[in-house]
C-alpha cells in the first residue's frame, strides 16, 4: 500500500484488529520511508444481489422497500426497532452470503417469514396471507396450526 505522505510502496502492517462487529479489519501502518503511521480498514466487498421478480423483470434489492414489508406486518405489534433491524440485517446477510448476483423474490419472501415467525407470530401470519396468497379462512386456519406445532 502506498504512504498518504511520501507516497513510497514501503508500508509494513504493524496492528490488525477486528471492528465493526467482525466484518471490518482495522490496520495500522507504517511506512518504511518516512516512518509515518497511518490507519486503514478492510471490508469485504460484497453486493447485495438483484432481485428477480415473478414475471422475470430484474430490479436492484431495496433496503427500504424490505423495511416497509416488515414494519407494514409488524404494525401495533409489540416488537423493537433494534429487533427490526436485526432482522433486516440478517437477511441483508443472508442474501449476500448466496454469493449469486440474482436471487428470486421467493428467496427473498422466504427469508423474510422466517425473521417473522421468530419475531412475531401474528405479524408472521399477516405476512404470510399476501405474500401466499390466502383465498380462505381454511389456509389462515392451516398456516396456524403449522406455528403451533
Amino acid at each position: 500500500m502506498h504512504c498518504p505522505f511520501c507516497s513510497t510502496e514501503e508500508t509494513k502492517v504493524i496492528d490488525s484488529r477486528l471492528v465493526s462487529e467482525g466484518y471490518q479489519v482495522r490496520r495500522r501502518r507504517e511506512c518504511g520511508n518516512c516512518h509515518e503511521r497511518f490507519t486503514t480498514f478492510e471490508t469485504a466487498e460484497l453486493i447485495i444481489p438483484k432481485v428477480i421478480k415473478n414475471d422475470g423483470t430484474r430490479e436492484p434489492f431495496n433496503e427500504e422497500k424490505l423495511r416497509r414489508g416488515i414494519q407494514h406486518a409488524l404494525e401495533k405489534r409489540p416488537v423493537s426497532e433494534n429487533d427490526v433491524e436485526k432482522a433486516i440485517s440478517y437477511i441483508i446477510h443472508r442474501l449476500r452470503s448466496t454469493g449469486e448476483r440474482e436471487v428470486p423474490s421467493k428467496l427473498v419472501g422466504t427469508l423474510v417469514m422466517e425473521e417473522l415467525k421468530k419475531l412475531d407470530k401474528v405479524a408472521y401470519i399477516r405476512f404470510a396471507s399476501v405474500y401466499l396468497s390466502f383465498d380462505d379462512i381454511n389456509q389462515f386456519s392451516k398456516e396456524i396450526e403449522k406455528l403451533r406445532d
